[in-house]
Formats: C-alpha cells, structure tokens, sequence
C-alpha cells in the first residue's frame, strides 16, 4: 500500500496563511497539515509517498525532503496548477496510482490517525471515506445504499437541501485498489480529460464509475473519527479547537468560542442553556416556509418589535422594550440606573460586567443559598438590588410571594429591584411563579425585569430578550441603548407567531420539569457528585471526588465529546471542584452519566 496526497493548489481562501506557502504548510496549533498526514501514514506502516505539488513547491520539497521518518517521498509537479484543477494533478500521476494499491488523500485535511489505521484495515478494497453531512459543510456529496455501496455522487450544483438526511460529504480520503486503478478509475481519468480539459475535479470520473453495473466503490462511514478540511480562516480556527494539543488546551480554546457549537456535530453541549424540548417541529416549518421573505426583507422597527413582545407576555408596549438577546438589555444597565448595585455572587458574570460605572455591592450567600431575610437585610445596603431568580448557576430560587414581599420592603425604601426570570418557566411550582406582571409592573415602578427568550424558548440563534417596567424613566434611559433595527426578521416572525404555540411550550417546560428530576437522580447515583437543588435547567454540581472541575471537563471533553461549565475560578465560589451542568433531553442526560461513570471509574445500576 502506498499514499498519494495532492498538494499542488494555491489556497487563496486562506489569505495571508498561504501568500508564501503552499496550504498543507500551515501549521495547525504548531504542527503543519503535511506533517500529521505524513505522521499518519507513518504510524500505520505506509513507507512510500507521492506528493503532487504545484504552487510553491520548493518549499514544500526543501521542507518534507525525499524521505519523511520511514516514509520514502517522490515529487509529481503540476507546474500550471494556477490554470487547472485537481484532476490534472491526479492525471500527471496516473501512472504512480497504477503501480499499488494507494490511499489518495488531499492536502487541506486533518484527522486523527485512527482513520487511516481503520481504513487499512477494511477488508474492502476500494472505498472512499465518507461522514453524515452536517449543515457547516461543503463540496461534493454522495448517496449510499444499505450495503454501504456509493450509488451516487453529487456535485455542489445539484445539491438538494430537502433531500440532507439522505447525504454523506465525502472526507477525501479514498482507498483505491491497484486493480481498480488500472481498470476502471485511469482509464476513465484519462477520456475525461481529454473530453472534458483539465479544469475539473477527479470526483467527477468517479461519478461516473458509481453509474456503471460494475460499481466498487464502498463508502467508509466514519463514527468518531475527527477530522476537519481547512479552506479559509474560520477552518482554521475550528480545526484548532478541535485537534487542541491536549484536552486543556481543547477546553480553553472552546471555552473562548462562546458558542457555535453547531460546527462540532459531535459536541454534547451540556455548557450553554436551552430549551431541548422547544420549539416543536410545526414552528420550525412555519419558518421555513417564510425564509425567503425572512432574509430579503427589513425587520420592523423597535415599535412593532415591543408591541408584539407586549403581545407575548400581556405587557403594555410601553413598558417593554426587545433586545437582541438579553445580553443587549443587560448591557443598557450601566446607562439605566443610578447608585450601587447589590449582586449576588456567585453569579452570571455578564451582570457585573456590564456595570463599569457603578459601585459593586456583593452578598456571598452562606453554602450558595439564600432566602427573603437575606435579601431584605442586603436591600438595605445598596440602591439597586439585582436578584437572577432562579439563580444562575446554583438554582436557588425565591417564590412570588416572596419576591413581592421583597418589592414592598424596597419600594418603602427607595430602591429598585432588578430581576432576571430567563429561567422562571422551568419552576416546578408552574408559569405562575412570574412576576413579569402588568398589574405588579404598576404596582411597582421600582421594578425592572429582564428575560432571556433565547434560553427558555430554545432559539439562541434568533437572538431574543426582553425589559420590562412601568417606570417611564428606566424605560426611557434603556431605549436609548438600543437601535431601531437591532431586532432581525427571524426573531420578529418568531414574535409574531409564537402565540400559535403556547400549549406547546408549557408541556416543553413540563417535560425539562420531569427530566430534571429524573436527571438529577442519575448524577447523584454517581456518588461522586454533590448535586444542588435547582428550580432551573441545570445543576450546580460539587465534585466529591479528589478529580479537579478542569480535570473533569478536560476529560469528559477529551474523551467523550462533552463539554461543561467548569466553575474554577468564579467569583462567590471556593475550591476548584464546582461544575454547572444543563439539562438536556434524556438521551443525551444519559451519555452524561454513562461518561462520567467511565471517567470516575465507578458502577452505576
């Protein structure tokens, strides 16, 4: 078995990476593409090597050499790799390809050496490397049959999204027999290319070769095997966070994404905090159905944007304001408000953050809990008291009766009482524990409420949230921070019908009730975790054993794809062993604690 790996293109989508360098010179976290491709070739037994090479190829020669650890190397040059494409590059080394079975692979990839090993040792003799296209993708696709046969090879030209289920993206990596080499895929190579010219892509005889009776093509469906094709920047960046150069350093560069998580279809998010169990299918399809209307059109103005969030929650327009998630609304705060502002640590950190022009009052809650003493007791030494009820990330939350006891005891006192109910609606107690009230919104002028749509809706990406107050002053001040089309046209429409589907979300927060419990039970049957009380979507959670949070998350995240919310380091929490965990739906809720099982090595019944 020998290799081929084509390297001779320019890589202009990269910028200035590949200005002097061939694309497979980049380094990825200090260690070049060619290099690991090389590696793996060499890890598993490969001792021969073709490198076709175009654009900047002395370097590359000067750089890999004639032999690379036991891999001999030999050079086929496409000198007007700037005028064709990469079936020239194959067509220069048709005859290489002919002289043993080869592994074809293309410069711009990496992976994880299991993939070649795996591929080796598929008794199948030709095959090409194939993953379940996932929406981040690009490039050439192909359909297979219940024999893993390539039945069909589609060209971005012909791709259908109503058919992506169906779809495989092909990795670039193939394995071709000597025999199938000569006899089917260089002849074919070699009409198409003098029909067709050279500005074409090798997959394009194989599209062929799958329409023919005698078809050999298998497809290699790979599992958990990572790998990445890096054509400009951002690929770059993700390839990074993926192949980190340990799980530490995987954690730290996930944790600075912040998101985006989409482009990692292997990640089980168990960081962020959404709704698993809304929106249902049917809203999802009335938004499509408008998506051509959705993005070529302006979304409305801020007016119409309060009015129908006013619509939602039964809120006057006038006393509610939309933000571009509540992030946005958080952030109008330090313009809003006067005096100190009490917080409770620890906290979500964005509050405090966003508050650089007043004085910070903390309250460190005795074992992370705290109750309606505590806070009038702590009103008293502030101006403005914020309370994220529940209280994220320990879950503690206060119950309406109290909260408007709270209100009286502050509004007797002056003070102004900022609350976060993002996570409200998965209280065990029910929808009616909210005081985003229009009666006690007059009531209590001192008053003013943030709420996240995004989380407790499950639409982050929509980017949704909301202020509400009858104080016409906070009102006023807060708008001001805002601008008059920060809301886009899907979250709008999402406003616009979510009235549709109020049953709908009051059994999705059942459901998030029932599997909390249900959950919670899981992770406690671990016996090495400390797991809090919580009226929310997630859990604060102490490690009992002598395993570290980071080692924790760089382990589940090393090793089963999981990434948490290591809480070392939060301000209000002692020691290194807190983590925050969601709570997802009960499929994945039991991956969890399958993998934490594994982790703490331990039995769970």
């Amino acid at each position: 078995m020998q290799a081929m790996i084509l390297a001779a293109g320019m890589g202009n989508r990269l910028g200035k990476y590949t200005q002097n360098n061939t694309k497979c010179m980049l380094p990825i976290n200090g260690k070049t593409l060619i290099e690991r491709a090389l590696d793996s070739l060499s890890e598993n037994g490969i001792t021969r090597c073709i490198l076709v090479v175009g654009y900047q190829k002395n370097n590359l020669m000067d750089f890999v050499g004639t032999k690379y650890k036991n891999v001999d190397i030999e050079y086929v040059a496409n000198d007007v790799y700037d005028k064709t494409n990469n079936i020239y590059s194959l067509y220069l080394a048709r005859h290489w390809l002919a002289e043993d079975d080869t592994l074809l692979l293309e410069s711009d990839l990496i992976f994880e050496g299991s993939l070649i090993r795996d591929m080796l040792a598929n008794p199948e003799p030709t095959m090409a490397a194939v993953a379940k296209y996932e929406s981040w993708m690009d490039g050439t696709v192909v359909r297979i049959n219940s024999e893993k046969v390539i039945t069909q090879f589609i060209p971005k030209k012909f791709f259908d999204y109503r058919e992506i289920g169906k779809y495989y993206k092909t990795v670039n990596i193939y394995k071709f027999s000597k025999e199938f080499s000569e006899n089917s895929y260089i002849p074919f190579l070699e009409a198409y290319s003098k029909t067709m010219g050279n500005n074409e892509y090798y997959e394009s005889v194989l599209r062929i070769i799958t329409n023919l009776e005698k078809n050999e093509m298998k497809a290699f469906c790979l599992g958990k095997h990572k790998w990445y094709e890096i054509d400009d920047v951002q690929d770059k960046d993700i390839a990074e966070a993926l192949f980190g150069v340990s799980d530490d350093d995987r954690v730290e560069k996930m944790q600075k994404r912040f998101g985006g998580y989409w482009r990692f279809p292997q990640l089980l998010d168990y960081c962020y905090l959404v709704n698993p169990y809304f929106p249902p299918k049917l809203l999802l399809k009335e938004m499509k159905s408008s998506f051509r209307d959705l993005i070529s059109e302006y979304p409305s103005g801020l007016n119409i944007q309060n009015l129908l969030a006013g619509k939602m929650f039964a809120i006057d327009d006038n006393c509610i304001l939309v933000g571009n998630g509540a992030a946005e609304l958080i952030r109008s705060l330090d313009a809003t408000l006067d005096g100190s502002v009490g917080v409770i640590y620890p906290t979500f950190n964005e509050y405090p953050e966003s508050l650089p022009s007043h004085q910070i009052v903390p309250f460190f809650a005795k074992n992370i809990s705290y109750g309606l003493k505590d806070l009038t007791n702590w009103s008293l030494l502030c101006d403005n008291l914020l309370l994220i009820n529940p209280d994220n990330p320990s879950g503690n939350c206060i119950s309406r009766p109290d909260i408007i006891a709270l209100l009286e005891h502050m509004q007797k006192n002056g003070k102004t009482l900022v609350l976060d109910e993002s996570f409200i609606d998965f209280n065990s107690s029910g929808l009616n524990e909210s005081i985003l009230d229009q009666q006690l919104l007059e009531r209590f002028p001192n008053l003013l409420v943030i709420k996240s749509i995004s989380k407790s809706y499950g639409v982050p990406g929509i980017r949704l949230g909301i202020l509400a107050s009858a104080n016409p002053d906070i009102v006023r001040k807060a708008r001001k921070e805002l601008t008059i089309w920060n809301i886009n046209s899907f979250g709008e429409f999402f406003l616009q019908i979510i009235g549709k589907y109020k049953k709908d979300y009051s059994i999705a927060c059942q459901r998030i009730i029932a599997e909390r419990e249900r959950f919670k039970n899981d992770l406690e049957k671990t016996g090495m975790l400390q797991v809090y009380p919580s009226q929310a979507n997630y859990f604060l959670c102490r490690i009992t054993s002598t395993m570290t949070a980071r080692e924790l998350t760089s382990k589940l995240l090393g090793e089963h794809d999981i990434f948490i919310k290591d809480l070392t380091g939060k301000k209000g929490i002692d020691g290194n062993n807190w983590i925050r965990l969601a709570v997802r739906n009960k499929k994945d809720n039991k991956k969890l604690v399958e993998a934490l099982s594994l982790v703490f090595g331990i039995h769970t019944r």
